[in-house]
């Protein structure tokens, strides 16, 4: 019950400061800053020396691998049934297919899980961003107006290897066979204290972004990408778990992560391609809202079948 209502106090004291103008109205890229740079390294260095690595972790990866593909096909039918251009498209695309598997995703994990299975998660949220930085720039540089723009493998790499939580993750990987960093020594101590501060500050920054005017001139697709993001993505997740005689933590975090709202750095990739920037932050924003209500939902569901 304590991380529901600081999950609420969160969120609401971020819309309440931005709607009364007490807070700088960039105030966010300062809190992201710490997040990116600080805290989200630190859950990694906190986390995946606990990891026992087994088979069944490649399953997070493959979780986001199908969220991305199935929200290509998904939004590629749709598009040309309603007669888009790759423009709106690829907005749709970003729109739908990569999960807020950090941001809103640790603290939900956290609220309704136990914090522990964060681990997992970090396996999610590394390989969502990895899909992000790849071919979810591609589908960008595709739906781009400027039609000379080109996919360079060079930015690509530089973006994946310069990426903060993606570097932690590494030297996570990379010191646990060098330092102890198990729960009671002074490492364990010293993340567990930065990895804290990912919850109520994410929730505050999202709070601070909140974006909803103007939802009702674009409900349909709105509609469509919240359909495939919240409902059809994790339940095809679920299907494939269930062919494999999936059961336990993997799977059911696996299933929950891609339940997730859209991604906020999706915005960020639509702004510095000059796709549909408005629609994207009203998706954010509605489906952040939207997900509390169906991360509820899935949490009962995976209860009973994993």
């Amino acid at each position: 019950m304590v991380n529901f209502i600081m999950i609420a106090v969160c969120i609401i004291a971020g819309m309440i400061f931005k709607a009364t103008n007490s807070i700088h109205p960039d105030a966010h890229k300062g809190i992201n800053t710490w997040i990116l740079y600080i805290a989200l390294p630190a859950v990694s260095l906190k986390y995946i020396p606990q990891i026992e690595w087994s088979d069944q972790m490649l399953f997070p990866i493959l979780g986001s691998v199908i969220t991305y593909f199935g929200s290509t096909i998904f939004m590629k039918f749709y598009s040309k049934a309603k007669h888009y251009t790759r423009h709106s498209e690829s907005a749709l695309i970003l729109s739908s297919a990569f999960s807020n598997t950090s941001f809103i995703g640790f603290p939900l994990i956290m609220a309704f899980f136990n914090e522990s299975l964060i681990k997992i998660a970090i396996i999610c949220d590394q390989s969502m961003f990895i899909l992000l930085s790849t071919v979810g720039i591609i589908a960008a540089v595709k739906g781009t107006h400027n039609k000379t723009a080109v996919i360079s493998p060079k930015y690509i790499v530089k973006k994946l290897v310069t990426f903060p939580p993606f570097i932690g993750c590494i030297a996570a990987l990379i010191l646990s066979r060098f330092v102890n960093i198990k729960e009671g020594t002074l490492a364990y101590e010293f993340f567990d204290k930065l990895a804290a501060t990912v919850g109520p500050l994410a929730l505050f920054s999202v709070g601070l972004q909140l974006k909803f005017n103007g939802w009702r001139k674009q409900i349909i697709q709105i509609a469509m990408t919240q359909f495939y993001k919240l409902l059809i993505a994790p339940a095809i997740v679920l299907v494939i778990a269930l062919c494999f005689h999936m059961k336990g933590d993997i799977p059911k975090i696996t299933v929950f992560e891609c339940a997730m709202p859209t991604l906020v750095t999706a915005s960020i990739i639509a702004e510095q391609y000059k796709l549909n920037t408005r629609l994207v932050n009203l998706i954010i924003g509605l489906s952040i809202i939207i997900a509390f209500a169906t991360s509820a939902l899935w949490f009962e569901i995976v209860q009973r079948i994993f």
